[in-house]
């Protein structure tokens, strides 16, 4: 290597290293997996190391650029490979450590926890272009003149495309209501009381006669079960403290729930009914796939409490 090479070498790898966080998001948007992700960005450094940096103005939007077109390629290439996965899965029962698919189980928790469930269950049922349009425009404000050549489009088209998925990631917004932001709060707070393995506060947020039904696929059992009583119901989510790592809000058919989604394939949801004092009187918890796929899901706004939705403006 002469001395010019061995200092664009240099110069490569500081702007790689200080965009390193940069382009994990980026590529974790992408792909739904951390995995996939550490080994996207291995194959993007492999590539831009062949690169001539002469010819190369902003190198931080020239590495995201081949981050991204690296995972458009997986994107494409992995949709037979995911569906034979997902046919060869293990049931639902399975918690998240044991998926044949898992690197680290907790940096995918957290990073779906960080992005939001229920987003990366959404992002899933895009096409490869869709997903990229949305991601790099709606969430790394990446203008759609850069984001065309990517996938191929006019920047016209391009932008349909990113108004097509946002109009997915919305869905239908959650049904006015005076008691909207409580409901909220009631889920949030169940979805965290399992998490922290709380059975007191799972307790008081359940009416004393709520009912719990399951279907066959969730325990699993010959036939869908039903559980009554507070403290019963709650016990069973003690049951679930792994599950909860990865179950994130969401909207489930406009209204409040959870959903269970390791890797952003959704596995099961909970749908919510409540009392007139705001306590859960019931829960539905649906793991049969039919049930799921006529499950709309959709992502909650943070600002979200009853009207409305995220990103509601065409940019």
């Amino acid at each position: 290597m002469d001395d010019f090479t061995e200092d664009a070498g240099r110069r490569l790898a500081a702007r790689f290293e200080a965009d390193r966080s940069h382009l994990t998001a980026v590529a974790y948007r992408l792909l739904g997996s951390a995995t996939e992700a550490d080994d996207a960005l291995q194959e993007a450094w492999l590539r831009a190391r062949e690169a001539d940096l002469d010819e190369i103005r902003n190198l931080t939007g020239w590495l995201t650029t081949v981050v991204t077109r690296v995972c458009l390629n997986l994107l494409r290439a992995r949709r037979n490979r995911r569906e034979e996965f997902l046919d060869a899965q293990d049931s639902v029962h399975d918690t998240p450590a044991v998926s044949a698919e898992a690197g680290d189980p907790a940096r995918e928790a957290l990073l779906a926890d960080e992005v939001g469930v229920a987003l990366l269950v959404v992002l899933e049922t895009l096409s490869p272009a869709e997903r990229v349009a949305f991601v790099l425009h709606d969430m790394f404000a990446v203008p759609f003149e850069e984001i065309a050549p990517l996938v191929e489009r006019t920047p016209a088209a391009t932008r349909q495309l990113a108004s097509r998925a946002r109009r997915r990631v919305q869905g239908r917004p959650p049904a006015p209501a005076a008691d909207a932001v409580r409901r909220r709060r009631a889920v949030e707070a169940f979805l965290a009381a399992t998490r922290g393995g709380d059975f007191t506060a799972l307790v008081a947020l359940l009416d004393p006669d709520v009912v719990l039904h399951a279907d066959a696929l969730v325990v699993p059992t010959p036939a869908p079960v039903t559980v009554r009583g507070a403290e019963p119901v709650a016990q069973g989510a003690m049951a679930a403290v792994a599950r909860a790592q990865v179950t994130g809000l969401a909207l489930l058919d406009g209204e409040f729930g959870l959903v269970m989604a390791p890797y952003g394939r959704p596995r099961l949801v909970l749908a919510f009914g409540f009392g007139t004092d705001g306590r859960i009187t019931r829960i539905d918890v649906v793991a049969e796939p039919e049930r799921l796929r006529g499950t709309e899901i959709a992502v909650v706004d943070p600002a979200q409490t009853g009207t409305g939705g995220p990103g509601e403006v065409d940019h």
